[in-house]
């Protein structure tokens, strides 16, 4: 049996899960996710824990069973904490502006980039070179944080981009010249 699937997710105060039309919809106080629920596994509402199980031992369902525990979980945590991801601009004249709900970058390039945000996340721009990405959905916040990251990735030579804030860069020595 799966170690992570066999454990209960506990439900905090204010938040309810229900399962509507093999669908599982979660309220708390930040909001609701809904997500289908897959096939091959049950899911046991008892109080405030609830445990997924699986109807047989086949391969496929045996490797969701786990991943449905985990998703379950993330949605319970997103809609009573909510998820954050910081990001990290570094470089001369690379910097970030804040304009209703886009976000305005400078990255050393011939013009502005223009990235709107997506329904359901918020963001925050400190000191014109920290940003940081909220919402409720863990996936849409990370997906969000990397299609930001990539619009200037890193650079090993330079150390110059959009990184995450808790990554660490290793610079490589350039060319060496006689």
């Amino acid at each position: 049996m799966s170690r992570i699937g066999k454990k209960p997710v506990v439900l905090p105060q204010g938040t309810k899960l229900e399962l509507k039309d093999n669908e599982i919809v979660v309220t708390g106080p930040k909001g609701s996710l809904r997500r289908p629920f897959l096939e091959g596994l049950t899911i046991n509402i008892d109080g405030s824990t609830v445990m997924v199980q699986r109807t047989s031992e086949e391969k496929k369902i045996k490797g969701l069973h786990g991943l449905m525990r985990t998703l379950i979980a993330n949605m319970v945590d997103g809609v009573h904490k909510g998820f954050e991801r910081k990001l990290e601009i570094v470089g001369i004249g690379y910097r970030s502006e804040l304009q209703g709900n886009n976000i305005i970058f400078y990255l050393g390039y011939s013009h502005p980039i223009t990235f709107p945000l997506p329904a359901g996340i918020s963001a925050q721009v400190d000191k014109q070179t920290l940003l940081t990405i909220k919402g409720i959905d863990k996936e849409l916040v990370g997906q969000t944080a990397a299609k930001i990251r990539a619009l200037r990735k890193p650079d090993v030579y330079k150390n110059k981009g959009v990184k995450y804030a808790d990554e660490v860069l290793r610079k490589k020595a350039g060319k060496s010249g006689k």
